[in-house]
């Protein structure tokens, strides 16, 4: 999720400081970003004008439209558009971490300051032990703000460099659940956000299986999708663009290449294929889509549980208002009803293990979860050297 954050003086909704104290930061920039090039091109599916508009109900807007379909999640928290793009969840990371330290009046930089000045942190002899402390609490200090600030859930990052150690993952979920609980914050509120190595899926069913709501992320292909759905994860995210570059500028990878052939976008295959996996096999999982691009994705996505749409789609659609002689209509493409009616082979109905996963985790996959835990992992490590610099803050 990409944050832009505002500190001003009084209020966080104040319009009186909206041109001052701004950063915008993605998470997609802790991955190496893939050059585009236009080797391939994609079908474009587009909403059937052969079924009755959302609009018909009254609404004014492509985005009322879309939203009655999928819960449109902002890739954004600003808070001068809240009443435009009211944020539904958010993301604490270490991405986030970094652009408020970079600021010194964000909202976010007393809770920063307030993990490096915790007592019990400062008394741990091991400078590992002690850093460790800090980034935990400053996740969970800055975790707890954003609670106050969206309806749903918050997700906390669990540390890349973790993603190959199961057990790891799991002491830090819960060293991070027990800060939120000395805070009071519930847990029904919070998701852990868990790369999904088979590791990261592991932990994610042991987790589950204590109550706990985990994230499972960097989702590349089918077989992450539905060992995730089988270990029970909360939510699955699938990162649509991002598969769709790779394809522009590879080849080799056997599911992107059948998609190909089908005639389907690579990216927008794949969630379609997980939601239908997930509904027609009853799991409980919610099915997230991420790295959409434009307009046109968000269509042909319409039905599955999230769309994260970057704020320029948002923008589009909320300025789209359709007159009554110009009826647009939108079609829900993925449903439950639709689900049952999909077909899958033997090979992608196993129950999943460690070693059919490996096997069956292609170029694609493999290429940009490693990229993804190399972004990651690069800025924790800037987090922690920050943290370092300015450690102990000035009012200590």
């Amino acid at each position: 999720m990409s944050l832009l954050l505002q500190s001003p003086p009084s209020s966080a909704l104040s319009s009186s400081s909206r041109q001052k104290g701004r950063l915008r930061f993605l998470a997609r920039s802790a991955t190496p970003r893939f050059a585009l090039s236009f080797q391939r091109s994609f079908p474009q599916i587009r909403a059937s004008a052969n079924f009755s508009s959302s609009l018909d109900k009254g609404l004014s807007t492509e985005f009322d439209a879309v939203s009655d379909l999928s819960e449109i999640v902002p890739d954004t928290v600003i808070f001068d558009d809240f009443e435009r793009f009211p944020p539904t969840a958010a993301t604490v990371s270490s991405s986030l971490l970094l652009g408020i330290c970079s600021l010194p009046d964000t909202i976010f930089r007393s809770a920063v300051e307030t993990a490096l000045a915790d007592s019990v942190c400062y008394g741990l002899e091991s400078p590992d032990a002690r850093m460790s402390c800090f980034f935990n609490k400053a996740l969970v200090k800055v975790g707890s703000d954003l609670v106050k600030l969206v309806p749903g859930r918050v997700s906390t990052e669990v540390d890349a460099r973790l993603a190959y150690d199961t057990h790891g993952i799991i002491r830090k979920v819960h060293d991070l659940l027990t800060l939120y609980n000395e805070i009071d914050v519930p847990p029904e509120r919070l998701l852990f956000k868990i790369p999904s190595t088979w590791q990261g899926i592991e932990a994610s069913r042991l987790l589950e299986s204590e109550g706990i709501q985990t994230h499972l992320t960097f989702v590349y292909s089918f077989c992450q999708a539905a060992a995730a759905a089988q270990a029970g994860a909360s939510v699955i995210q699938i990162f649509v663009g991002r598969v769709r570059d790779w394809a522009r500028n590879h080849s080799g990878d056997p599911e992107i290449e059948a998609a190909l052939k089908r005639g389907e976008d690579p990216g927008l295959a794949l969630v379609t294929k997980a939601y239908n996996y997930i509904h027609k096999h009853g799991y409980k999982s919610k099915l997230m889509a991420a790295a959409v691009r434009n307009k046109q994705d968000l269509f042909s996505l319409l039905g599955v549980d999230y769309i994260i749409a970057p704020l320029k789609v948002l923008e589009s659609l909320k300025e789209s208002i359709t007159s009554p002689d110009e009826k647009y209509s939108f079609v829900r493409r993925l449903s439950p009803n639709s689900a049952a009616s999909y077909s899958f082979s033997e090979e992608e109905l196993v129950k999943w293990d460690q070693l059919n996963f490996a096997s069956s985790m292609g170029p694609a996959a493999v290429e940009l979860l490693a990229a993804g835990l190399e972004g990651y992992a690069t800025q924790a490590k800037r987090v922690e050297e920050l943290f370092g610099k300015i450690w102990p803050p000035p009012n200590v």
